[in-house]
């Protein structure tokens, strides 16, 4: 029977009140992240605009808008849809639905004492671990918490076969909790000395936006692909081979090739650089075979932003490689390049994957339609303006700095007038962002109103009910 044949209507309903919780703050902390986002850039339109507030100095608020971006709103989306995820490949309810509800709220208040922390001065230093302690031990418990549950599901399915969403969203789970880990007892609670805390935070800012973004992103693309082209992945030996190829090689990329480390380091970069190109070609292979020929049309829908993603899935490991070539690594590895590529990794794959598996979602688990349809499809377009207005300009003008840099005859003050038109034009990308993710907002709110609305009629209804009664029979 095909998939989309199949009564989920149970199912996708325990999904409800868990993952309310954790997609609906998701979106508010996406909105105020870009909203930081914005300040951090208006620093470099009007250094002076907020030189007399110390909380919004971009040395604070533009590591307060990475994380809260990245701890607020990608991952905890990212859970959610897996959940969802789990639940249907399983053909069986959500387990443990309570712990989901209690992990969201402590992953939430993790991130606001994180963000309190930061504007604060209350940092750790280190780049996407800036959080205080705090608040990573409440975000590290609220995701074992949820990997609890999705384990648990999992372990109680149904269907026993396993799918590629399986492979790649089960190896997430698996992979966040060791590396976050593994980051802050190295980094925070028992730091290592010396060059050693660079190259343990490089480590883990890789198998972050790199691995576990790839793992997580592609899982949740291919399920998407497959469920609304009513098609299973094609190609699946390779997309076997390229999982493991890709959790074998994509870990040791990441040192930058100018780094003042042992040279080994690099070279060992740059070799592992090379040799993801191996997963890349599998997993091109198993996307192209999977989509070709599919008749579904692409207005905007989920089934867009997962081929979108996909592809900024490959431009975006394809620049990793680029940072691995030593010549090019040495030119663009220490300029705005590299930010460049990160917000790929985030707004253009991951981020946009996951809002197409909250719209696939939304409507299933709460049993009435979107209230502004339209704003899928505006958002899709909102989010591709916006990756391209933030990521080439950041990718173009890092590129010209760093050649820059490399004449000794160019004073730095000619390369930071010569990168602040690019820094400019990425403002206009945050933007459309920020517009995208208040129509995905707006969705999941109004949404969430209408349902607590209903709830408190039917309550309403109940109480009412035996009081009417009672008047008839008297």
């Amino acid at each position: 029977m095909n998939q989309n044949e199949k009564d989920y209507s149970a199912i996708d309903a325990s999904c409800r009140v868990p993952l309310l919780p954790l997609l609906g703050g998701a979106a508010l902390w996406l909105v105020v992240g870009l909203l930081l986002a914005i300040v951090a850039s208006l620093n470099f339109h009007n250094p002076e605009m907020f030189a007399n507030c110390p909380y919004l100095t971009y040395g604070r608020v533009q590591p307060a808008a990475n994380d809260v971006i990245l701890y607020g709103f990608a991952i905890p989306a990212a859970l959610g849809v897996i959940l969802w995820i789990f639940a249907r490949l399983s053909e069986t309810e959500l387990a443990l639905p309570i712990v989901p509800i209690a992990a969201a709220n402590i992953w939430h208040l993790g991130v606001f004492i994180g963000l309190i922390g930061i504007l604060v001065g209350d940092t750790t230093g280190f780049q996407w671990l800036e959080f205080p302690r705090p608040a990573a031990i409440l975000i590290f418990v609220a995701f074992l918490l949820i990997a609890i549950s999705a384990f648990a599901t999992f372990g109680g399915r149904r269907e026993r076969a396993l799918q590629p969403a399986h492979w790649f969203l089960l190896a997430g789970l698996f992979w966040f909790p060791w590396i976050y880990s593994t980051a802050n007892l190295f980094l925070i609670a028992w730091p290592v000395r010396g060059v050693a805390q660079a190259v343990v935070d490089w480590w883990y800012v890789n198998n972050l936006l790199f691995v576990w973004f790839g793992l997580v992103g592609l899982g949740v693309a291919f399920y998407l692909i497959s469920k609304i082209a009513a098609r299973p992945v094609q190609a699946v030996n390779y997309a076997l081979f390229g999982f493991w190829t890709f959790i074998l090689f994509a870990p040791w990329c990441g040192i930058p090739q100018g780094a003042p480390v042992p040279a080994w380091l690099p070279a060992a970069s740059t070799v592992a650089s090379v040799l993801v190109v191996i997963p890349l070609l599998a997993l091109v292979k198993v996307f192209a075979q999977t989509v070709s020929g599919v008749n579904v049309q692409c207005k905007g829908g989920p089934y867009c932003y997962a081929k979108f993603g996909t592809v900024m899935f490959i431009v975006s490991t394809l620049m990793v490689i680029s940072l691995g070539c030593p010549h090019f690594g040495r030119t663009a590895g220490e300029t705005w390049y590299v930010p460049a590529l990160q917000y790929l990794q985030i707004f253009g794959f991951l981020a946009i994957v996951v809002c197409g598996g909250i719209y696939e979602l939304l409507s299933p688990i709460m049993g009435f339609e979107l209230p502004f349809a339209k704003f899928v499809r505006f958002q899709h377009w909102f989010f591709m303006i916006g990756v391209a207005f933030l990521v080439v300009p950041l990718a173009i003008g890092g590129f010209e700095e760093g050649l820059k840099m490399k004449d000794p005859n160019v004073p730095f003050g000619d390369i930071r007038r010569a990168t602040l038109p690019y820094l400019q034009v990425s403002t206009a990308g945050l933007l459309a962002l920020l517009l995208g993710s208040l129509m995905l907002a707006a969705n999941i709110f109004s949404m969430i109103i209408r349902w607590k609305l209903g709830l408190v009629k039917t309550v309403l209804t109940a109480v009412q009910a035996p009081l009417e009664t009672q008047e008839v029979k008297s």
